[in-house]
């Protein structure tokens, strides 16, 4: 696994980024993952904090639904390493730019989280953790590739009203959150539910609350170790959201 990275000083950010650069290099999800393969290909995915105009915020894209696999599925920007990529900061923050115009030179790099393999998609993740120093307005890059690019604040993911587990054909439960006329589920939500944690803004919620969704079947991104198990809802769900769109389409499940 790859050691966390942190900057030489947290001079102006809010305290719940430190407290999350503080516990960033044991998040749960890690410990669930098998050791990479060797022919595994590397992604990574930006998670961009920013003050918003209702408070701080995330970044989050919503697929387009013309895509083949993972058809309007919420997800941090994010990408395969192309060739010249400095990985994986370089790569996240290319991806960024491409998907959601984000301009590099206005985000402050704050962590890498630790290395994520999924099997099934031979893939290996890095989270980049990020600080957006010069937010400006977010806007579609790859219409094609992305239907929409939403600042979702903190406060709606903390919200209880907007948390529960979903349950996939497969009989595997997840985390979700129904945000921002979205359900993000999957690996994102898992990632999500573990950030929240360790920068110690989540709010106890009803994890009895099980919602089904359809799904034809399990994306290829299935992550181990988790499930029904868990009672605090904190695994990582059958997908992730990004770095190789091939997944089934999620349905959109209003919060109650």
């Amino acid at each position: 696994m790859s050691a966390p990275l942190r900057p030489p000083g947290t001079d102006g950010l809010p305290d719940y980024l430190v407290r999350l650069l503080d516990g960033a290099h044991d998040l749960p999800l890690a410990r669930r993952m098998p050791r990479p393969a060797a022919s595994a290909r590397k992604s990574a995915v930006l998670i961009l904090f920013g003050e918003g105009p209702v408070g701080p915020d995330l970044v989050f894209i919503e697929k387009s639904a013309h895509l083949r696999t993972h058809a309007g599925q919420p997800a941090f920007p994010g990408g395969g390493v192309e060739h010249g990529d400095d990985f994986p900061i370089g790569t996240a923050l290319r991806e960024a730019q491409e998907e959601a115009g984000i301009d590099p030179e206005g985000v402050r790099v704050l962590a890498t989280l630790q290395e994520l393999y999924l099997p099934p998609s031979d893939r290996l993740v890095v989270p980049v953790v990020g600080w957006w120093d010069d937010p400006r307005e977010v806007t579609v890059g790859d219409p094609h590739e992305v239907a929409r690019v939403a600042r979702v604040p903190l406060d709606d993911l903390v919200d209880p009203a907007n948390r529960y587990r979903l349950r996939h054909p497969s009989g595997y439960i997840g985390p979700a959150f129904g945000v921002a006329d979205m359900e993000i589920w999957g690996f994102t939500a898992g990632l999500v539910d573990a950030i929240l944690d360790a920068a110690g803004l989540a709010r106890p919620w009803n994890t009895r609350d099980v919602r089904s969704m359809g799904a034809p079947r399990l994306s290829p991104y299935t992550l181990p170790g988790s499930g029904d198990d868990d009672p605090a809802g904190d695994a990582a769900a059958p997908t992730v959201a990004d770095p190789a769109p091939d997944g089934p389409p999620t349905r959109t499940v209003p919060p109650r």
